[in-house]
């Protein structure tokens, strides 16, 4: 089974365990997350579904309650952008951070071994046990700056 395969059955699992009722809604919001190669907003996410699932009838107001729920089972992530609103991605990719222009709204993903081990170091020396946690860093990307 691939990672997208669990991804899917584990959103099956959790409506079950829910005792909600599964619908494909859900799991076409949740492909188009787990199969993008960035962050999406929510119109970005119903443009794909118009694009890919052209014979499907799902709204603008279906794909807004699918990225709810999918937020609130933490099977997909958020970053807010004020009043520009959110991009989503998917919680099956492996643990990064992310660099955040605040002029355009590029997201640069990184990982840095050495900010991950400090991290747990501070915890260590706290008596704190982490579950999970998030990095964002805001400033100006490259392109902005030279504008």
């Amino acid at each position: 089974m691939t990672n997208n395969e669990e991804v899917i059955e584990e959103l099956k699992r959790i409506v079950k365990q829910k005792g909600l009722k599964y619908t494909e809604q859900r799991e076409i919001v949740l492909d188009i997350l787990i199969n993008a190669k960035g962050h999406l907003s929510a119109e970005d996410v119903y443009n794909e579904i118009k694009s890919k699932y052209s014979d499907s009838n799902i709204g603008i107001a279906t794909v807004y309650r699918a990225l709810g729920f999918l937020e609130e089972v933490d099977l997909i992530t958020s970053i807010a952008f004020g009043t520009e609103g959110k991009k989503y991605e998917s919680n099956a990719k492996s643990h990064h951070d992310h660099l955040i222009c605040t002029t355009c709204g590029k997201i640069i993903e990184f990982i840095d071994d050495e900010i991950e081990k400090r991290q747990d170091r501070i915890a260590k020396k706290n008596n704190f046990k982490i579950t999970s946690h998030s990095m964002q860093l805001y400033g100006t990307c490259k392109e902005c700056q030279d504008k």
